[in-house]
């Protein structure tokens, strides 16, 4: 019966640790920017690449 105690503090110790870890990166901003690394998946960096790629290829006249 004392190990569940035991168990059941500790337990508690750590839940409180991950509290204030969460807390600690709330505050310091960890969380500020949740849109833009969804978003910027969805653009395509290539776009400059090819435009530059496709004027060099054009035949000279």
């Amino acid at each position: 019966m004392s190990v569940i105690v035991v168990l059941i503090g500790f337990s508690i110790v750590v839940a409180v640790g991950f509290l204030i870890a969460f807390l600690w990166a709330v505050r310091s901003g960890q969380y500020d920017d949740d849109v833009s690394p969804s978003v910027r998946i969805l653009f395509d960096n290539d776009e400059e690449e090819n435009a530059d790629k496709s004027i060099q290829n054009q035949p000279k006249v």
